[in-house]
């Protein structure tokens, strides 16, 4: 756990997944063919509370949905970056136009597609029902599963390992 926590005090910026991550996976799509998702309000807390604590967040997805852009915009996240095919290339520009390299971020994904990003960054990390390829070669495994807790659960990681939870969970209980 030491070096989990080593790994995540680093980070200047987060960026998470969505389908399995910020949400249970499930594609809900109504007759007129508009996708719909389900959000956990413990998860948005949670990057809202990253946000607070000066750690940059950033969703990249490789689908794009008007739930998602609502979503993003819902929790002031500008770092919204739909219909991506090659996440590890999208965060490499990110990190570029911020003067930034790898070593300063961190990724939560749940898919083998999400690895090359995750192998990348200074700190990954995926859902307790991620795919068995990846959670054999993330830091760190949430208790969590996707769209129920997990990103909270990582955000609230992050924050402890960067000496930030107990500023900002005092603020709640004055």
């Amino acid at each position: 756990m030491e070096k989990i926590l080593a790994r995540a005090a680093g980070l200047s910026l987060m960026g998470f997944d969505v389908d399995g991550v910020l949400t249970d996976g499930t594609l809900y799509y109504t007759a007129q063919g508009d996708a719909m998702k389900a959000f956990s309000s413990l998860d948005g807390h949670g990057l809202k509370l990253l946000q607070q604590a000066g750690i940059e967040v950033v969703i990249i997805s490789g689908r794009a949905s008007a739930a998602l852009e609502l979503r993003a915009m819902n929790l002031g996240i500008d770092g919204l970056y739909m219909g991506i095919e090659d996440k590890r290339k999208a965060m490499a520009d990110i990190l570029h136009q911020r003067g930034m390299d790898f070593s300063a971020a961190g990724y939560m994904g749940d898919d083998i597609v999400d690895l090359p990003l995750l192998m990348a960054c200074g700190f990954s990390a995926t859902v307790a029902d991620g795919h068995d390829e990846v959670v054999s070669r993330v830091d760190y495994t949430a208790q969590k599963v996707g769209g129920r807790g997990a990103v909270r659960e990582v955000c609230e990681l992050i924050l402890r390992a960067q000496g930030k939870w107990d500023a900002l969970l005092s603020a709640y209980l004055e």
